[in-house]
């Protein structure tokens, strides 16, 4: 038997505390994350319900190479960065995102928390970009996380197998 939950009633998840996480290549992203997924044991994707206060991010700019990501906006105000362009968004947008497209990132720009859905797909191996910061993550399953400089990625040669 499982200790993992099939149903979280509505009042369960306003209840529910939510862990302070802070990203840990981006200072000014701190959210409170109420891991819904985690909670009735799904493996295969996180579905989580985020807090961000006003001024802070939600992650570090980046972008996944194999997993796909979304975000529904449940309350707040905010700025979305897709690439480099910056989009208004509110209460009702919803934002896609898939694996290999552009970087992305929100700031909560307005005065009151944001609070979002998040859910996103969780392989057992992962490559991401921090563009803004010239850095690249690899992730496999079972091992630590290698994070690594732009700089010291040596490509292939051309023919090189």
């Amino acid at each position: 038997m499982s200790n993992f939950e099939y149903l979280i009633t509505a009042d369960q998840i306003q209840k529910m505390e939510g862990l302070h996480k802070t990203h840990f290549l981006n200072p000014n992203a701190v959210r409170v994350n109420k891991s819904l997924g985690d909670r009735t044991g799904l493996t295969g994707l996180g579905f989580h319900i985020i807090e961000v206060a006003a001024g802070h991010d939600t992650t570090e700019h980046h972008v996944h190479y194999h997993e796909d990501e979304c975000v529904y906006v449940l309350e707040g105000h905010a700025t979305a960065f897709i690439g480099e362009v910056a989009h208004e968004i509110g209460q009702g947008d919803f934002l896609g995102y898939p694996k290999g497209g552009l970087a992305h990132s929100i700031r909560n720009t307005g005065s009151s928390p944001l609070r979002c859905i998040v859910v996103g797909q969780r392989l057992a191996q992962d490559v991401a970009d921090y563009p803004r910061l010239s850095k690249r993550i690899y992730r496999n399953a079972g091992l630590p996380w290698n994070l690594v400089d732009h700089a010291a990625i040596k490509e292939p040669k051309a023919g090189a197998k």
